[in-house]
């Protein structure tokens, strides 16, 4: 019998035994589900059974890996019910997974009509599903075999999905007869996905679960109308230049028809930008652009973009960093480990920001700061500012939409711009690509080229850059006048050249190894693009290289 060491303790368990009958075993000293193990180090879904001995780390919903488990299992019947509900494989109606939306899924159902009566029956359906404690399982089977399987059941985007992959083998995973690849990790059983509800919304079916951060309580759903706006505009460039998934990137790439694929999605950030452009143009009282997003989502290519479209309506756009004003080093704030801490808005002097641009719009004459990193020091260079008639002031920084930045200020003065990279591009119609994903590798390959980090570095860092984001930037995207998505539809193909070698470096005795280990698989779908054709002036060049403005 193998013996598993599980919480501290050693235990003997018959050959055979499932990790979801362990799990259940130990479920009560948790505060969240278990959703997935670590079973010597290794990531393992619940349903695979103990055959050697090992050590058992349990992974819950309050874990990333944990809960994308949960919510891709939730996705796989809300699929499952709307082919129940509409003639399963000989139907013509496909569900697209579109992309989150706080603790919500969007999805569009192509080929039926969608309105309160169809979402109720598809919420009843999963019902049933998870009462019915459905197991889910999985087998692999070889790439013809699999492409055939998804014909059959006419699933025309994972049959062009697999024909670029060079594995030998698929993993599908089946629910009742019915048959999906899915990327990433599953359940064992629909009697796990307790909390769930579907809704019609906006023309399409919303999705609701649970959070990270309060895992066993459904929350309720939480308008973000900017914000799903500038989503569906993004899914509308995507179906006007035929690009919705990897294999349309794949195959654009393939015939030929990349370079004008490059020029069409830059021709319209670039007419987006000019729309901000023009709103912040016709509100006359306005004399200062607040720039902020969470990490990577291009804020200061977009600035200087956004500049010069302001000079094109007759304004003198000067841009400014929030980061000027940092307070001086031996007054930055540490974090729990000792460490400064440079993403609370404490570490930026509010009070002189508030007063320099007081003084500006008063029409008074400022010495601006300039914050020196290698001395930790704000310092002067006797550069003065002074607003005329036509100057605005273009400022970014994370803590820029929130209040306390502009509380001193007028309102009616300042336009404030929410931005970040969120991705409409899907690896096939029921697997997105998580704009979290496109961010990391964004900074990673940033950070290997203008601060000599390597993947490790990035990888390790990355859930504190994004529990800072939840608490200082997500909260106020709602102040924004404008949101502003910075994600391009081919930088992945792009970003592909510059992120796999830095993957490769991470070794397997690497806590970040299993993560480098998902991103490089993930790269496995794309084809290459060489960087020549990418404008100098894409947002892209900021993470890349190679560019005039980031």
């Amino acid at each position: 019998m193998p013996e598993i060491m599980v919480m501290g303790k050693l235990k003997s368990y018959e050959k055979g035994t499932t990790f979801y009958s362990i799990a259940k075993e130990h479920a009560a000293a948790f505060d969240a589900p278990i959703c997935l193990v670590y079973f010597n180090g290794k990531m393992t879904e619940l349903f695979k059974k103990v055959e050697k001995d090992g050590v058992i780390n349990f992974i819950t919903c309050r874990d990333s890996a944990g809960h994308k488990t949960y919510v891709r299992t939730a996705e796989m019947m809300l699929i499952k019910a709307v082919r129940n509900l509409t003639g399963g494989a000989s139907s013509n109606v496909h569900v697209r997974v579109e992309f989150g939306l706080h603790n919500s899924i969007f999805c569009i159902v192509k080929g039926t009509e969608v309105n309160d009566a169809f979402a109720d029956a598809v919420r009843k359906d999963m019902e049933r599903m998870r009462d019915m404690h459905m197991p889910i399982g999985k087998k692999s089977l070889p790439i013809d075999d699999a492409i055939e399987l998804f014909r059959h059941q006419n699933m025309q985007d994972k049959v062009r999905l697999f024909h670029y992959r060079r594995s030998s083998s698929i993993n599908v995973y089946t629910l009742d007869g019915f048959n999906d690849y899915f990327y990433g990790h599953m359940l064992p059983n629909t009697e796990m996905v307790t909390l769930f509800d579907v809704r019609a919304y906006k023309g399409g079916l919303l999705l609701t679960v649970p959070t990270r951060e309060n895992p066993n309580e459904l929350e309720p759903f939480k308008e973000e109308e900017s914000l799903f706006e500038q989503l569906m505009l993004s899914n509308t460039w995507g179906d006007l230049m035929e690009i919705n998934t990897v294999a349309d990137l794949n195959d654009k790439i393939c015939t030929g028809d990349i370079k004008d694929l490059i020029l069409i999605q830059e021709a319209l950030m670039e007419r987006r930008i000019g729309e901000i452009a023009q709103k912040i143009h016709d509100r006359k009282d306005v004399k200062i652009v607040m720039i902020a997003g969470p990490s990577s989502s291009g804020k200061t290519t977009f600035a200087r973009r956004l500049a010069i479209q302001l000079k094109s309506f007759g304004l003198r756009p000067h841009t400014i960093g929030m980061d000027d004003y940092f307070v001086n080093r031996d007054k930055t704030p540490v974090d729990e480990d000792g460490n400064y801490n440079f993403d609370v808005i404490e570490a930026v002097d509010i009070e002189q920001f508030e007063e320099d641009m007081s003084a500006l719009l008063d029409g008074e004459t400022v010495e601006m700061p300039t914050f020196d990193f290698k001395i930790g020091k704000r310092i002067y260079k006797g550069n003065t500012m002074k607003l005329e008639e036509d100057d605005i002031l273009v400022i970014e920084g994370i803590h820029a939409l929130n209040p306390l930045s502009t509380n001193a200020l007028p309102k009616d003065r300042i336009y404030k711009v929410y931005i970040s990279a969120m991705n409409s591009l899907n690896i096939d119609e029921h697997n997105r690509i998580p704009s979290t994903d496109v961010r990391m590798i964004r900074r990673m390959i940033r950070d290997a080229r203008t601060r000599a980090h390597d993947a490790r570095m990035t990888i390790g860092g990355w859930k504190k850059v994004r529990d800072g984001e939840d608490i200082y930037i997500f909260p106020y995207q709602d102040e924004a006048d404008s949101v502003f998505n910075s994600s391009i539809c081919y930088e992945l193909s792009v970003l592909k050249q510059f992120a796999e070698p830095l993957l490769y470096n991470v070794e397997k005795k690497d806590p970040e190894y299993h993560e480098a280990k998902r991103l490089l698989k993930f790269f496995s779908y794309f084809l290459g693009i060489d960087t020549e054709n990418v404008p100098v002036n894409s947002i892209c060049r900021e993470f890349i290289g190679g560019g005039f403005l980031g």
